[in-house]
């Protein structure tokens, strides 16, 4: 075996382990809560902000990847019509663009949470 088949195969080994370290452990941890006799509602309060975590997350990502998709469109408006050095003003451009794009993702997505 060669390293062209070791690396795909610890890596699917690794994401293996941490998915099912996290399933048994909570399913530890929900036996424990169970048996010192705590109410079961607790596990559903995660079921109700399920479908808002999704909505934030997909809001969050479309700004960002808006953000960065303005931002190499401004780089490269900067470099056509100046004589500015490109690889100084696409990284720039692009990371100041992806954050503008994240901070209004996170704008919205806090209004979105309160509805």
């Amino acid at each position: 075996m060669g390293p062209q088949v070791l690396v795909p195969l610890s890596l699917f080994l690794m994401i293996f382990g941490i998915v099912y370290l996290i399933y048994s452990t909570r399913n530890r941890e929900r036996l424990a809560l169970i048996e010192k006799g705590v109410d079961a509602s607790i596990f559903l309060k995660g079921k109700i902000n399920g479908g808002s975590a999704w909505k934030i997350f997909v809001v969050n990502l479309a700004f960002l990847l808006i953000g960065s998709g303005v931002g190499i469109f401004l780089a490269l408006i900067i470099t056509t019509y100046t004589s500015l050095n490109d690889g100084a003003v696409y990284p720039s451009i692009i990371f100041i663009m992806a954050g503008i794009g994240l901070l209004v993702g996170f704008k919205t997505a806090k209004d979105l949470d309160k509805e």
